[in-house]
């Protein structure tokens, strides 16, 4: 008898550890990329032990409350989908979630509330008018990646550990008296492409720990010079870099640029979407992938295609900026079937690189024969 409850107990341990038909696993089935898949409901067959589980580029409109007995999960990706409200009882287990390119229209202070472990969010392209976060809730989030969205303020009562928060291509106009006095960790701050024509004096004084920000390709009301030239002055002096100085009068402002340790070429209105992009120098990435180890991109396999955008990179060493691939961004016109055909072309017949020394080869056995 206690011979078949072992045999027993190892069959039951090989059909838990089945990969899902429609996925495709890895890591001892603990990492699972059902992207692109068409699913409209979560498969069926995922281990209780999950870490990471790529959703993204699906038809799901609700999670209800499937995914809450995934306690090991630390990413979850479901992103370009069809969400109109985060799912509710998500793991508290979570470091990482992403939600980009959805219908979501609000996030209530349900949606995080306790998530004491999450480190990033990324809200991107969505329909967001409003965000509500409960004081001490978060504890551990660093970035946050709300651009691409509809808010006309910068959101109040914002995680106080945050160190980068992407408030970029949104209907920004206004900062309300208070909402960045309560960010002292707060290192990159991208408010490039906007609706701000003037700010309130004093508005980023208590950023103590501000490195970057971008304001560019916003309209500044450049004729009110009273205003104006207070906003310039402090670019001028603050310790952080200004990408995109008010009013077009350098693309770079702040101490570090004028003493010239830091020379930029390219247009500021496209800073890269926060951490997607990788670290620069001096930000460790203690953000991306966690545990969920080393994978051929931070989307799963083969899944960057079709969402591509330049951005801004540090300069080299030639002192001129560089550009690259976003994982986040979407630029207009991407959609399921570019992804899906831009991931084919990668298994088609040689390159002309690799064609061209083929062909030299041949003729030369040719020639010896």
């Amino acid at each position: 008898m206690s011979l078949l409850l072992l045999l027993g107990g190892l069959l039951a341990g090989r059909v838990a550890s089945v990969c899902p038909s429609v996925c495709s696993c890895s890591r001892g089935h603990r990492m699972v990329d059902c992207s692109s898949r068409g699913l409209t409901k979560l498969p069926p067959g995922l281990q209780h032990n999950i870490n990471y589980l790529n959703l993204s580029f699906n038809s799901l409109q609700g999670l209800d409350s499937q995914l809450t007995h995934y306690a090991h999960l630390r990413t979850l990706d479901l992103s370009f989908n069809r969400l109109e409200a985060l799912p509710p009882g998500l793991p508290r287990s979570l470091w990482d979630i992403r939600a980009a390119g959805n219908h979501l229209r609000w996030l209530d202070k349900n949606d995080t509330a306790y998530h004491w472990n999450l480190k990033a969010l990324d809200l991107s392209d969505n329909e967001l008018e409003r965000v509500v976060f409960i004081n001490n809730t978060l504890p551990s989030l660093r970035h946050l990646n709300l651009s691409r969205n509809r808010f006309w303020t910068v959101p109040t009562n914002m995680p106080h550990n945050l160190a980068s928060v992407d408030l970029s291509h949104n209907y920004l106009a206004r900062i309300l008296p208070g909402s960045l006095d309560r960010l002292p960790r707060l290192t990159r701050f991208y408010l490039h492409a906007n609706r701000f024509s003037r700010l309130p004096e004093g508005a980023f004084q208590k950023l103590a720990a501000l490195e970057v920000l971008t304001l560019g390709d916003n309209p500044w009301a450049c004729e009110e010079e009273e205003n104006i030239a207070k906003l310039l002055a402090w670019a001028e002096q603050t310790r952080a870099t200004v990408l995109g100085c008010p009013c077009y009068t350098k693309p770079v402002c702040g101490r570090q640029a004028a003493a010239g340790r830091e020379r930029h070429s390219a247009p500021f209105t496209e800073e890269p979407p926060l951490w997607v992009d990788g670290p620069s120098p001096g930000h460790p990435a203690d953000w991306a992938l966690f545990e969920a180890g080393k994978y051929q991109d931070r989307w799963g396999a083969n899944d960057s295609a079709g969402r591509e955008a330049f951005a801004w990179t540090p300069p080299t060493s030639s002192g001129r900026a560089s550009t690259h691939t976003s994982a986040t961004a979407r630029p207009p016109g991407t959609n399921k079937s570019r992804a899906a055909s831009s991931r084919n072309k990668s298994h088609g017949l040689l390159s002309d690189s690799q064609t061209f020394p083929l062909i030299v080869l041949v003729l030369t056995a040719l020639n010896t024969f």
